[in-house]
């Protein structure tokens, strides 16, 4: 072995290290939170992060990821955030309570900066940004919630079923630019007894089938997974069209800048619905986010114009020189 070698398997080792690390006490962060919500009689659902990786590898450090994911019901927010107040933890926006419950209508998470570092907790109550039009009903998810337990202590998360459409649009909304995703999916898959009948009954009736089955098409491609027959069925020529583009955009190392026109004609490319493709371009237009609400302090009688601001934002942006987008961690 020469010198380059052992430089770089040592620097993979100390890469491996600090993931672990972090990973552990993300861990720990994660269930002191579950913990002290609880006593204060506060139902949240942990996913991805380190109990998937508990799920789907039976170890959190098997797993990469730099933060927390919960998913709330909504009208438990603003208790969650006095709760987590307590634990240290502050809001990245922060709105007047009316404010705050038009927020909730449009927006869909909180992030979350503690002693650590910013945006370690992303508290949700949508899996997605409303314009993207993909209508899972959290408070289902919570009905159908399944337990996995770490280091004794006992969380409730979203049901496989859930979970494998929720990792499906979320691989989706990134153009799959990790195979890790991939790879999740696949364990979740082969680990699970899933319904796949069910499964795409519920993919037909969100109108993302072709996501679905796009998602386990590039599996195979890439990891040679086995397709499902029920998914497989839902294979067409845009769908097969769309497997080989995103491949492409794979092997290249080729990122897609979530604020351009390609992005979102991608984003309409994937459904197969035209009232959904329609309804994507409608929200994204119009639908108020984060950004707009901290761009500007309006008067409550002025919050409509909150769109007149999205407006004025989006198309901003998609008429500024494009830039190169950076790399999102797993999540």
């Amino acid at each position: 072995m020469n010198a380059g070698d052992s430089t770089g398997l040592e620097a993979l080792r100390q890469q491996d290290q600090s993931n672990a690390h972090r990973a552990l006490w993300l861990t720990v962060e994660l269930l002191n939170i579950c913990r002290h919500l609880q006593a204060r009689g506060l139902e949240v659902l942990p996913y991805k992060g380190p109990v998937l990786a508990e799920m789907l590898y039976g170890n959190v450090a098997l797993r990469q990821f730099s933060d927390l994911d919960l998913l709330i019901r909504c009208d438990d927010l603003p208790r969650i955030k006095v709760a987590l107040a307590e634990l240290g933890y502050a809001p990245g926006l922060r709105l007047a309570q009316a404010a705050e419950r038009d927020y909730l209508k449009s927006g869909y998470e909180y992030t979350f900066d503690g002693a650590r570092g910013r945006n370690l907790l992303e508290i949700k109550w949508q899996v997605l940004p409303r314009f993207y039009a993909i209508g899972f009903d959290v408070g289902d998810f919570f009905k159908r919630a399944a337990v996995v337990t770490i280091e004794g202590q006992k969380l409730r998360t979203l049901s496989d079923q859930d979970l494998m459409l929720v990792l499906c649009v979320h691989a989706a909304k990134h153009a799959w630019g990790q195979i890790s995703w991939l790879s999740d999916i696949v364990q979740l898959a082969r680990s699970r007894a899933l319904d796949w009948t069910a499964l795409r009954a519920e993919a037909e009736r969100l109108g993302i089938t072709r996501i679905v089955t796009l998602t386990f098409l590039l599996a195979h491609e890439l990891l040679g997974a086995e397709c499902p027959q029920q998914i497989e069925a839902g294979k067409d020529v845009a769908t097969e069209g769309l497997t080989q583009r995103i491949l492409k955009m794979i092997v290249a190392d080729e990122e897609f800048d979530p604020e351009t026109i390609a992005y979102f004609r991608l984003m309409t490319g994937l459904r197969e619905r035209r009232r959904d493709r329609l309804s994507f371009w409608w929200r994204l237009l119009v639908t108020p986010g984060a950004g707009e609400w901290s761009a500007v302090q309006l008067p409550r009688p002025l919050f409509p114009l909150y769109r007149v601001v999205r407006v004025c934002r989006l198309t901003g942006r998609l008429i500024a020189p494009q830039h190169s987008p950076q790399r999102e961690g797993s999540a």
